[in-house]
């Protein structure tokens, strides 16, 4: 390959304005990520070792919950080390990985909501067909696909990045993401495969929102007419509503920062909105699924009394 990058290793700026804050970002991102770790693996440990749980929705909730812990590994150890290491720096290859990792984790938790999300049409709207058409075994295999596809594509993402010549080592973030290193590229006309690929990414799951969308009027519809699909719907769609609300803003806002970065918001702003997504969802939607949805509540409550 002729576009080898002399970047050996990337220099993270965006911790420089926090000299004086260092210990308590610490200690609060050491309890964040104790806390997404407890909670997860919670929910993960209860869906795994009770056989009433073992239905294609609950899969799917343990499916979401790995993938945060995903994420999150890929961000918070990082993270932490940058916080008692007075030189913030990430090997080349390094940053490559945990901009796969991010990317990748955030590409399957949409993938899963729009999985879930036709889990509920089939069972409210097709009540009938449901375990015909979304038995276990198939729930499991497209679980697997949702980890495989986003990983393949941001692999090819990632390995369209790796063959840029990079004109500066300095990152203002306090992530490798994909686009940011990009940017970083001696010449602009080069990116343009990147931008496409990117761009045809982006439009396979700007589909997945189609299929979430398509799915949810389909199940509003049915629920209108019935007292117990009104039941069903409240009782097991709305975790998957506020997940996916939650979810939506902000990858939106995460996106606004990315392409359109003003110099007028404050970096503590600009920093936190960029990792946010690695904040947020991890912490909320096992608190969200964990006290919502009834059998796995009594599953917990029964562990704890046990104990």
């Amino acid at each position: 390959m002729n576009n080898v990058s002399t970047v050996s290793v990337f220099f993270l700026s965006g911790l420089n304005e926090t000299r004086n804050y260092r210990s308590p970002i610490f200690f609060l991102t050491l309890m964040c990520y104790f806390i997404i770790l407890v909670l997860n693996i919670c929910i993960v440990l209860t869906i795994i070792f009770n056989n009433e749980l073992h239905e294609p929705m609950y899969i799917l909730v343990c499916a979401f919950c790995i993938n945060s812990l995903f994420g999150t590994a890929g961000f918070y150890p990082k993270f932490l080390w940058d916080l008692l290491s007075p030189v913030h720096v990430i090997s080349y290859s390094g940053c490559l990985l945990q901009a796969q990792v991010v990317y990748s984790s955030a590409c399957s938790d949409l993938s899963i909501l729009a999985l879930m999300a036709y889990d509920r049409y089939l069972a409210i709207c097709r009540p009938l067909e449901y375990h015909s058409v979304m038995p276990k075994q198939r729930a499991i295999t497209s679980v697997c696909l949702t980890w495989l596809i986003p990983f393949c594509l941001m692999a090819v993402n990632t390995f369209l990045t790796s063959r840029l010549k990079l004109c500066s080592p300095h990152l203002n973030r306090l992530i490798c993401l994909n686009w940011s290193i990009v940017m970083l590229a001696c010449f602009p006309a080069e990116t343009t495969v990147n931008s496409i690929v990117g761009n045809l990414t982006i439009a396979i799951y700007v589909l997945h929102s189609v299929v979430i969308v398509w799915s949810y009027i389909f199940l509003i519809k049915t629920c209108l007419g019935s007292l117990e699909n009104r039941r069903k719907f409240m009782q097991t769609c709305v975790p998957h509503l506020i997940s996916l609300f939650t979810f939506s803003v902000i990858i939106l806002f995460d996106v606004l920062y990315i392409q359109f970065e003003s110099k007028n918001v404050p970096q503590t702003l600009k920093y936190f909105v960029s990792v946010e997504f690695l904040i947020i969802p991890p912490i909320m939607n096992p608190l969200i699924y964990g006290f919502k949805l009834t059998k796995i509540r009594k599953q917990i409550v029964a562990t704890i009394k046990i104990k």
